[in-house]
């Protein structure tokens, strides 16, 4: 059987010119041209079966569990993959992906944030900026550093919500707190952040005195839905959590924004969308592999049905921005930055688990740089009773001088 398969893998890519040698479980080189640039290595026969019928999911299940390896970057290697693997199609969730996203969705919202950001502080800072800002980041030059484009995305984030000193300010899954400390420190704001991941809470926890902000900032370990609707908000922003929200939810969360935002108050929503009207999951078993291993009970949707979302509860949309080419340059800087970091992260968090990430994030970025996915900040007030919504009559307010 293990020599049908390496005569089908060789059959498989004949003719297709692709930069690679496979490297079969005994040592035998099979080159994929004149001129590899690259090994993919079967290490099992299970990793023999995964290139010999290869799908996007496949090979990264197979590279999370050792099966399948490769030298090089993961940048240079997920292009070469989709080139083996051919039209990765968009549509419908598998069965398997569905059942998957409904046991996840079907269980408390706190146990899928765990799985994804309580995996260890430590292992985040090795990869992550100096704020430890865990979203796309702003770039205004395509040579800036990651740590100047996240504090360039806080800032832009900021200028849109145009601050109030005084303000009273939530932040829906504040991350490690970036954000808030910004908007205290530099827009006088009276900040609250909410956060599920323990691991998170307790890092913001820490920082706020350090920082000089008690009584400025403040932080719960609590989820949006279990916010009381007699706090009341100036502003609210969401800035990558909205993938955990689920399409169902969309009436809840839109609706507590509206409840607790005061009548002319503002809300930035930051998320990751589909950008296929009709697209449900990403193709080739590439959603199913992230419902398994790394965002359980997350679910992403067309802008328009996010905007449809926001409209429904009351909430009108003044401004729309994409940064599908910003988060694209941040995955990747992420992805370089966790790579040159590799013993140390494997150190910290296991083979596998820097394996998931390693092939998540570059996967991720391979996405937005082919255009499957965006992300939209879409800022959205709360008219008040007469239907006025005051704003800016340009978008020269979004922009330092």
């Amino acid at each position: 059987m293990p020599l049908a398969l390496q005569k089908l893998i060789a059959d498989r890519y004949a003719g297709r010119n692709l930069p690679v040698s496979v490297v079969l479980p005994d040592g035998a080189r099979v080159p994929l041209s004149a001129a590899p640039e690259v090994d993919v290595i079967a290490r099992t026969f299970a990793g023999l079966k995964a290139l010999a019928a290869p799908a996007m999911g496949r090979l990264a299940r197979a590279y999370v569990h050792g099966d399948v390896d490769f030298t090089g970057s993961a940048r240079r290697v997920l292009a070469i993959a989709e080139s083996m693997v051919g039209d990765v199609a968009h549509g419908r969730e598998s069965t398997r992906a569905r059942w998957l996203g409904l046991m996840h969705r079907l269980r408390n919202n706190r146990s899928n944030i765990a799985h994804h950001y309580d995996v260890s502080n430590a292992f985040y800072r090795m990869w992550l900026d100096s704020r430890m800002v865990y979203s796309c980041a702003y770039f205004r030059t395509p040579d800036d550093s990651l740590d100047d484009a996240q504090a360039q995305k806080l800032d832009h984030i900021c200028r849109k919500l145009r601050f109030d000193k005084g303000e009273r300010f939530l932040d829906i899954g504040c991350g490690w707190g970036a954000l808030i400390f910004w908007a205290a420190q530099h827009y006088g704001v009276q900040a609250t952040g909410i956060t599920l991941s323990r691991n998170q809470h307790a890092y913001v926890s820490s920082r706020i005195g350090a920082l000089g902000l008690t009584g400025r900032v403040r932080v719960e370990l609590m989820d949006y839905a279990d916010l009381p609707d007699t706090e009341a908000f100036e502003k609210v922003a969401s800035v990558g959590m909205f993938e955990h929200v689920g399409r169902r939810n969309y009436p809840g969360y839109f609706g507590k924004i509206s409840r607790i935002l005061v009548p002319g108050g503002f809300v930035l929503n930051h998320g990751i969308t589909h950008n296929a009207l009709t697209q449900h999951s990403l193709g080739s078993g590439i959603g199913e592999f992230v419902e398994e291993y790394v965002f359980p009970g997350g679910e992403l949707a067309h802008v328009s049905r996010v905007i449809e979302g926001l409209a429904a509860q009351g909430l009108e949309v003044v401004d729309g921005e994409a940064l599908r080419e910003h988060y694209a340059k941040t995955l990747w800087q992420w992805v370089d930055r966790l790579e040159s970091n590799a013993e140390a992260a494997r150190r910290e968090v296991g083979e596998e688990k820097f394996r998931v990430w390693r092939i998540y994030m570059a996967g991720s970025a391979h996405a937005f740089d082919r255009g499957w996915m965006s992300l939209w900040q879409l800022l959205a007030g709360k008219p008040l009773a007469g239907g006025r919504l005051p704003h800016p009559l340009t978008r020269e307010y979004m922009y330092a001088p």
